[in-house]
């Protein structure tokens, strides 16, 4: 038992020595690459292992023969096992730098709107996702930390990507509202000085028009403001339970004079007696938007119908119209900011400053709804999904 005692402790303080002779070698080698640090360690190791054999044996007494032997036996070992260090050095090396030129891309400022020049782009995504994979060294940890990157770019990639879509949509807003504010700004100052100058010819006509380009300018500011609202948050909803029934009748009261006015039929089609808990005022809005669009953009003796169904879950309310058509390019921007669609769905100055969708679906996703719009025969059917509130 003395034996083992004594050779533990020669083992063991040759192995203390060398150890702490290496824990100084790593603290000069602070900063250096990591690969180099690895080598150290690596090294120490070895050394560690290879001093507690051989100064055991030496106090063994064994033979010059075996212990000969015994230092072929720790230089072979330890010669395999840097060569190892050394390719494991390699590989955490490489991926080091691989996810350093990776965080680097991530890390750049965007060189354009276009996205040209995005750090974030799938393509920095998809490289740094495959960044040193390949090495057949590679460690589980920055195995991970390099997916994690790939997600964290993907996710910058699709933030900056709704951010310039926002941004657009800010310019196209601007611009649109800019242009529709000024034609009615102008009429007005015309008819104002014409009435000042006392040379209308009948200023009760003046008087009607201006009144009319008044509604049309408060109806604008109504619109910003709700949108601004919607994207700011700052919508509040005041809930309440309400038949899908009188929803479809108020907004068909509603819309009634000017699908009148403009020789289109408007029908109501209710089957279900369903219930939701919504804001009356805001989804009676976003209904009456949608009725509204359909009516000025269907032709005179076309039809519109407004819906009321269960599906899937859901307390659907449906409107189609007999437009013709969207293109189906341009589906998937209906509900954008500014968005007015072809001229042939924008025929009057009157169509407004595309607002009204863009609204619509801010209350629909604020009442965690869906609303979405497809191509039907001769027209478009908008569907506006709310959640069914449970009984």
């Amino acid at each position: 038992m003395t034996d083992i005692i004594h050779i533990i402790l020669i083992a063991g303080g040759c192995a203390v020595g060398v150890g702490c002779a290496g824990l100084i070698a790593l603290r000069l080698l602070r900063g250096r690459a990591v690969r180099l640090k690895l080598f150290a360690f690596a090294m120490t190791v070895v050394l560690a292992m290879a001093a507690g054999v051989l100064a055991t044996a030496q106090a063994m007494f064994l033979s010059q023969h075996d212990f000969w032997v015994m230092l072929v036996v720790c230089l072979a070992t330890g010669v395999v096992a840097l060569t190892m260090a050394i390719l494991l050095a390699q590989s955490v090396s490489r991926d080091s730098r691989a996810l350093r030129s990776a965080l680097h891309e991530l890390g750049r400022d965007e060189q354009g709107v276009d996205g040209a020049d995005d750090a974030a782009s799938p393509r920095h995504a998809g490289g740094i996702r495959h960044a040193g994979g390949g090495g057949m060294l590679s460690t589980g940890e920055l195995d991970s930390l390099r997916r994690e990157l790939a997600m964290t770019a993907q996710r910058l990639a699709e933030s900056r990507e709704r951010e310039r879509a926002m941004e657009r949509s800010r310019r196209e807003l601007v611009a649109w509202v800019s242009h529709d504010l000024r034609t009615p700004l102008a009429g007005l100052r015309a008819m104002a000085e014409a009435l000042e100058d006392k040379v209308a010819a009948d200023p009760g006509v003046y008087h009607t028009r201006i009144r009319q380009s008044v509604d049309r300018l408060t109806g604008m500011v109504d619109d910003l403001f709700e949108l601004s609202r919607i994207h700011a948050g700052a919508l509040r909803l005041s809930l309440e339970h309400i038949p899908l029934a009188d929803l479809v009748d108020e907004a068909v009261v509603g819309a009634d004079p000017l699908a009148r006015a403009r020789g289109v039929r408007l029908s109501a089609d209710v089957r279900t007696g369903r219930s939701v808990c919504v804001d009356v005022g805001e989804v009676s809005r976003a209904l009456t938007n949608l009725v509204a669009n359909a009516i000025r953009h269907t032709p005179s003796d076309g039809a519109v119908r407004v819906e009321a169904a269960d599906r899937d879950g859901y307390a659907l309310l449906a409107i189609t119209d007999a437009c013709g058509g969207i293109p189906d390019g341009d589906l998937d921007r209906v509900f954008e900011v500014a968005w007015r669609g072809t001229p042939a769905r924008t025929p009057e100055p009157q169509a407004g400053a595309g607002l009204g969708l863009a609204i619509v679906r801010g209350i629909v996703e604020a009442h965690a709804g869906e609303v979405d719009v497809r191509n039907v025969d001769h027209g478009c059917r908008f569907e506006v999904r709310l959640p069914i509130p449970a009984t």
